[in-house]
């Protein structure tokens, strides 16, 4: 298939782009883990010895990122549909993370520990259409709500990708209606002219 104008330039954007090559240099395997790493600078969601659950993990970036910072006391799980590279101290499941026997095994592994902190960087295959991209967007953000009410502890927080548009302040809404202090991050390393911001919820309504 020939390239378009469209292609060949966002092509050439992203090789040239500083996060891309910092990435590479560092042995990350996406610019997103700089996403992370300033979100969790700003706001201190990784600690040592944390549950972190990594939904939507392929390619790992964030789970790099959160295995590096949880220490050998902390556990890191990444959930996917997509295969991914192993990752050294993360442990990765392949299938639907709300599918009711992929939960089951899950749940399992946990061995009775409480998870601390829910990441979703999700975002959907997109269609071309603005309208229906965006309300799958904002459809995997609530599954990811979902599966963080079920399984985070009293004090877990959860930090989720959701792209501004239609749907957006009813989604936050459903966030408030979960956690007592729900806030936006626009790091650097997203692209200004993208609609992607990231909503952290803390402070967990039980």
């Amino acid at each position: 298939m020939k390239r378009t104008k469209t292609s060949k330039s966002w092509m050439m954007e992203h090789v040239n782009d500083p996060f891309v090559q910092r990435a590479k240099s560092e042995g990350l395997r996406a610019r997103a883990a700089y996403k992370l790493m300033e979100i969790d600078d700003k706001d201190k969601l990784i600690r040592p010895g944390m549950v972190v659950v990594d939904l939507g993990a392929a390619p790992g970036s964030w789970s790099q990122v959160a295995v590096s910072r949880v220490g050998q006391g902390g556990k890191v799980f990444a959930l996917d549909l997509l295969p991914i590279e192993p990752i050294n101290g993360v442990h990765f499941m392949q299938g639907d993370f709300h599918d009711a026997e992929f939960v089951e095994r899950f749940e399992a592994l946990l061995d009775g520990r409480q998870v601390d902190l829910v990441m979703s960087d999700i975002a959907p295959n997109i269609s071309g259409i603005p309208t229906s991209d965006q309300a799958r967007s904002i459809y995997l953000a609530e599954l990811a709500l979902d599966f963080a009410n079920q399984h985070l502890g009293p004090s877990g927080r959860f930090l989720v990708k959701v792209f501004q548009g239609q749907g957006f302040d009813a989604f936050r809404k459903q966030m408030e209606d979960v956690f007592r202090s729900v806030v936006v991050r626009k790091p650097q390393a997203s692209r200004g002219r993208s609609a992607e911001v990231y909503l952290l919820g803390s402070g967990r309504r039980i």
